[in-house]
């Protein structure tokens, strides 16, 4: 059995290979649910703290509230019995006593601490009225040799002991192989981390010397952790760079944007399209249409993420890059995460271009049989140019014609099997198209990935290295800014006054709530109470002052016509207040609402305030959001929740609320499922270790470049076979 397989047995033997097919026991199964697999697993798996067990303190000299290690005698031992039963020692190290209290603790640990034994104990000491005492210490034997490095206390999982651990990362340490792959002309120059080997530094951040400066290990600034994140920074640079590379590689179909000059009449779709708007395009989407412009007319597939605030504009420039493709006679689809957002599109995409003739199909996974099967037959014959739909699109039933062009709006909302799925769906071509396509080339669809969440430049520098990156920085003019309020929630009854003064200017109103029904877990008003106590509260609100309010409520759990009805009545102005989860999150554009309410707003994320703002504001009136929190017991919100209110406050702008959010929430969260099945950073940190990233970012090439089997075998090590994430 090799030294992979090694680790996932017993990690402290290395049993015959026989053994492999008997059934994993608690702690091996334990260590595969923390992915410690492979010996390099179980090395790179680093404690999240240390214990100083290398030496013996003195009761006399010890100080209150610090965690010390003792050699003492127990001197008493009996259980109390009165109230909650507990194990109370009394032990003397010679130059003071400790009480030791246990309210859990068997005969074995009662055996060990029998009057007269000698023992080391190590806890946090408490001073008192009877002086000093220690609640649940580590108990052994006294005696024997103490420790020569601090004591690593790992992340563990229930049934997985630390002892355990220990011995198995250890193992996996000792087996693993550690050579070095950096070649050394490409080695970081600043800082002392070059004197550090891979295995020196692994070493000694699972063994630390007790001389060592603990904030240097506690902040990843100590050499060996710079040594780390170094390799992993090099590891992920050089896995996106190959993915790159391998699209670089594919065969995308040409679609070249047809000009006046070219075009028979009538005129070409995008030119159609660009005179028919009601509005002019902004110098940023002009910018952003001739980058996606540019990438569909060469023959490798586009790979680009459009980036842009809430209400700049990114479904107008992907509905331009529709017209370009289907000016090709080749066809596009646009999925999106919700059916809501999905019929969003729908409706705007069908006003822009059915009158230019082009035909639309709809799939969404609630259609009636019929319609569906409608919808999948103008999907296979090619006349429907355009397809616009949830997940539903990308279902095996589903055969295009000759996609082109897939677009995904929200993709941080999608796992990379779904935008998969939806690349796969071009098949190849029987013959030479009239752009040139090669019959014999299997070609693959572009890609274009919007987000209304803009991603921060060392986000767009790591984890979006293999994207192309366009961005709207720029609003549509017209719009006012929103005006952002922090209120209690005891003064409800005021944002109820403020809701009656929107509905009597004729002004819609949103109200968010973060669940639907009544909750034993958190005690949160629910949309389906808000919205009977609203109905209730604005009878004779609306804008003649008398004439009925109509309330309406919408969430996930409504059937998808109910819904739909809900939404055409707010939509169309007949209903005045809509009470919501976060269902209307993206997409919902009602230019008339003009007051946003966002009840424990505490509780929602910082990029969902902001998306949840954006429902408003898009018109010209001024518009305001109104954040409601509650501290329910607590005297105070929490600390991260005052950083996200602080910084909805401060600032509109979605890219430096992009960068508070990653600040709070850190690259994991804020990435969401566009990483689902990828390796996140474990080590580095994209806020403080720009530089290092910089770094990483110039040797990567290099690397792949002049040694190649060096960079896949650095690749292995960190990422294992999760690099093939990253081909979405």
């Amino acid at each position: 059995m090799n030294g992979q397989n090694r680790s996932m047995t017993e990690p402290d033997v290395n049993p015959p290979a026989r053994q492999a097919a008997k059934p994993l026991s608690g702690p091996q199964k334990a260590l595969h649910k923390l992915g410690l697999v492979r010996d390099i697993d179980l090395a790179l798996h680093l404690p999240l703290r240390y214990e100083d067990e290398t030496r013996i303190t003195r009761l006399a000299d010890a100080r209150e509230g610090e965690v010390v290690q003792i050699e003492a005698t127990v001197r008493a031992s009996e259980v109390k019995l009165g109230g909650r039963r507990q194990l109370l020692v009394t032990v003397d190290d010679g130059t003071d006593t400790c009480v030791l209290r246990f309210f859990t603790f068997y005969p074995a640990l009662q055996k060990s601490l029998a009057v007269g034994h000698a023992v080391r104990l190590r806890g946090e000491l408490k001073g008192g009225f009877m002086g000093w005492t220690m609640m649940h210490p580590s108990v052994q034997a006294s005696g024997g040799a103490l420790p020569t490095a601090l004591t690593p206390v790992y992340p563990t999982v229930a049934a997985l002991p630390q002892v355990y651990l220990r011995k198995a990362v250890a193992g996996g340490l000792a087996r693993a192989e550690l050579a070095q792959t950096i070649p050394p002309e490409l080695e970081y120059e600043n800082g002392q981390y070059r004197t550090w080997n891979l295995r020196e530094a692994l070493s000694f951040l699972h063994h630390p010397t007790p001389q060592v400066q603990l904030a240097t290990l506690e902040d990843h600034s100590h050499p060996a952790w710079q040594r780390l994140k170094c390799e992993e920074l090099l590891a992920q640079q050089l896995t996106q760079l190959q993915a790159k590379r391998e699209r670089d590689r594919l065969r995308a179909p040409v679609l070249l944007a047809q000009t006046q000059t070219q075009a028979r009449v009538p005129l070409p779709l995008h030119e159609q399209l660009l005179a028919k708007l009601p509005f002019a395009l902004t110098g940023a989407q002009r910018r952003v249409c001739a980058e996606i412009g540019r990438d569909l007319a060469r023959p490798v597939p586009m790979h680009r993420l459009l980036q842009g605030d809430v209400g700049s504009g990114k479904t107008v420039v992907a509905a331009l890059a529709a017209t370009i493709c289907m000016d090709a006679r080749w066809q596009c689809a646009l999925m999106a995460p919700t059916e809501i957002l999905a019929e969003q599109h729908f409706r705007k995409l069908i006003g822009w271009l059915e009158p230019l003739g082009v035909k639309t199909a709809w799939l969404t996974g609630s259609q009636k049989t019929k319609e569906r099967r409608e919808m999948l037959a103008l999907i296979a014959s090619g006349e429907a140019g355009l397809v616009v739909g949830t997940h539903a699109i990308i279902q095996d039933k589903v055969v295009f014609k000759n996609l082109a062009l897939a677009i995904i709006d929200e993709q941080h909302r999608f796992g990379v099997a779904q935008r998969l799925a939806l690349r796969n769906k071009l098949a190849p071509q029987n013959e030479v198209d009239d752009a040139g396509n090669d019959a014999e080339t299997v070609l693959e669809p572009h890609l274009l990935m919007m987000t209304a969440t803009p991603i921060p430049r060392t986000l767009a520098m790591s984890y979006y290295a293999d994207l192309d990156v366009s961005t709207i920085d720029e609003l549509p003019p017209g719009r006012t800014p929103i005006i952002t309020k922090v209120v209690n929630d005891a003064r409800r009854d005021e944002v109820i006054e403020r809701i009656r003064a929107q509905l009597h200017q004729g002004r819609q109103v949103y109200w968010v709530c973060p669940l639907i029904e009544e909750s034993e877990a958190l005690d949160l008003s629910n949309a389906t109470e808000t919205h009977a106590h609203l109905s209730t509260a604005l009878q004779g609100s609306g804008e003649s002052g008398g004439s009925p309010v109509l309330v309406g409520l919408l969430h996930s759990r409504m059937p998808v016509a109910e819904k739909k009805a809900v939404m055409d009545l707010f939509i169309s102005g007949q209903m005045g207040v809509l009470v919501s989860t976060t269902v209307i999150e993206v997409g919902v554009d009602v230019p008339n609402a003009g007051l946003m309410v966002i009840e424990h707003a505490e509780r929602f994320g910082l990029s969902q305030l902001h998306q949840l703002r954006g429902r408003v504001g898009r018109g010209a009136a001024a518009s305001a959001c109104v954040l409601l929190y509650s501290t329910g017991e607590a005297p105070r919100l929490s600390e991260t929740a005052r950083a996200r209110l602080k910084a909805m406050m401060d600032t509109n702008d979605g890219f430096e609320i992009a960068r508070r959010d990653l600040e709070i929430r850190g690259p994991g969260e804020f990435l969401g499922a566009r990483q689902s099945g990828a390796a996140m950073l474990r080590f580095a940190d994209l806020l403080t270790d720009t530089a290092l990233l910089d770094w990483a970012r110039q040797a990567a090439p290099i690397m792949l470049d002049r040694y190649p089997a060096l960079a896949e075998k650095h690749v292995q090590r960190w990422l294992g076979g999760k690099a093939q994430y990253l081909k979405a």
